[in-house]
């Protein structure tokens, strides 16, 4: 007698904990297309974090 097991895996404990969250996340990408800022073109955006990585790299190699 073999168990099957479930090729779905949750973070979730309960199907509340799983529809809460997806309510949540879902009002974040509401509110996210409804913002009237102006969009950060891609290219920008990857600059700005690439700054962002290498300030983060010398704050760590200046602690120690």
């Amino acid at each position: 007698m073999s168990a099957e097991l479930s090729l779905i895996v949750s973070d979730f404990e309960t199907e509340e904990e799983a529809a809460e969250y997806d309510l949540w996340f879902r009002a974040q990408i509401q509110e996210a297309l409804d913002d009237p800022h102006p969009g950060i073109p891609h290219a920008e955006a990857m600059v700005l974090l690439d700054q962002m990585n290498e300030e983060n790299r010398r704050k760590r190699r200046a602690a120690g």
